[in-house]
């Protein structure tokens, strides 16, 4: 029995398992299993077979947004629109059939747009370029997921379960689970909330199916099992992503109206150039992007003077004294601070050396 076939085998068994008390630790291993299956999926081990094309594209600009959907949704019309690069758009399926990369140039900024070919039911199994789409999408920093408005909420649901079968979780936070595995010991578990989806004895079972018998597990949250998978896994990328629904145009302004109320949703319409400027505007606060002004360095919210330096030149932070901030991050301006100051956008900097 093959990979594909066996992963078929354990979803049916957790489709027609009953979900209670009594087989909470059989549907936990399940999990598990399915999960190490997945990833024997993704990355084969065997030396045979030559290996298939991909996407190789280089990473360019302050951040790189990648467009994810279904064929004919206007990925293509809505590359072309947003940046210099043309992609071929027509009214038939699979048009871009490769990865084509774009450039947005909003505040000073550069950011790098990837039109990926439509993906297809069982892309994380690899049909239709699948994984090479997917590939990419893990590169990115923001995934723009492009749908289809006259069609039904079902076309997320189906790209979502896609991602996340092959570790993109979209606009979710790391758990905050720490594993540490140790050479003896055995295993010791401990939680600094209550739990309500886990206990110590699933923990044990989860930890033996992956031949984990010694390790230090500390639970800071309330997480469920599936979270507790993704840390054993460790090769899960948490990327923030938007939902854009595109040609808008061809239906009721009360339906526009409910998906533009609906959280991480914008609406827009390539074909009548519709809502376009207030999606890049949007892409750019996802992306938390800042920079100083007068074509000055992007760095991402929440960055210190340190990361300046560190932007600037490689040596730059190690002969640091001091830094001077116009803005609004200092109390007052100018401030003298020191290299852990938190910076704001188009604050000025201006760093001495020892």
């Amino acid at each position: 029995m093959g990979v594909v076939e066996k992963i078929q085998e354990i979803e049916r068994e957790m489709a027609r398992t009953q979900k209670n008390k009594a087989t909470e630790y059989h549907i936990g291993l399940l999990k598990a299993k399915l999960a190490k299956l997945r990833q024997q999926l993704l990355e084969p081990t065997g030396k045979g077979g030559a290996k298939g094309e991909g996407f190789d594209v280089m990473k360019s600009g302050d951040a790189r947004v990648a467009m994810v959907g279904f064929p004919s949704v206007g990925k293509s019309t809505l590359l072309s629109s947003l940046t210099k690069t043309h992609s071929e758009a027509a009214g038939y399926e699979f048009t871009t059939l490769t990865c084509i990369p774009g450039v947005i140039e909003h505040e000073g900024a550069k950011i790098q747009l990837l039109d990926l070919p439509g993906i297809i039911e069982g892309a994380a199994q690899g049909k239709g370029r699948g994984r090479q789409v997917i590939a990419v999408a893990k590169t990115a920093d923001l995934v723009l997921m492009m749908l289809d408005a006259g069609k039904s909420d079902q076309q997320r649901a189906l790209l979502e379960r896609e991602l996340d079968s092959v570790g993109i979780r979209l606009n979710k936070k790391k758990p905050q689970i720490y594993v540490q595995i140790k050479k003896g010991g055995g295993v010791r578990f401990t939680h600094t909330v209550p739990l309500t989806h886990v206990n110590e004895k699933l923990i044990m079972h989860v930890l033996h199916e992956y031949k984990l018998f010694n390790a230090d597990v500390v639970f800071r949250e309330d997480a469920t099992i599936d979270e507790f998978i993704d840390v054993l896994q460790g090769n899960r990328v948490y990327i923030p992503c938007l939902y854009v629904y595109n040609k808008v145009d061809c239906i009721c302004i009360e339906e526009v109206d409910r998906l533009a109320r609906l959280p991480h949703h914008v609406v827009i319409s390539c074909e009548m150039n519709l809502n376009l400027d207030y999606l890049v505007d949007v892409i750019w606060d996802y992306l938390a992007l800042g920079r100083s002004p007068e074509d000055g360095i992007i760095l991402r919210r929440g960055a210190t003077i340190e990361h300046c330096c560190h932007a600037l030149h490689r040596t730059l932070a190690a002969q640091f004294r001091y830094a001077i901030v116009w803005g609004t991050s200092p109390k007052f301006s100018p401030q003298r601070v020191g290299i852990k100051h938190l910076l704001d956008h188009e604050d000025v900097v201006q760093i001495v050396k020892k």
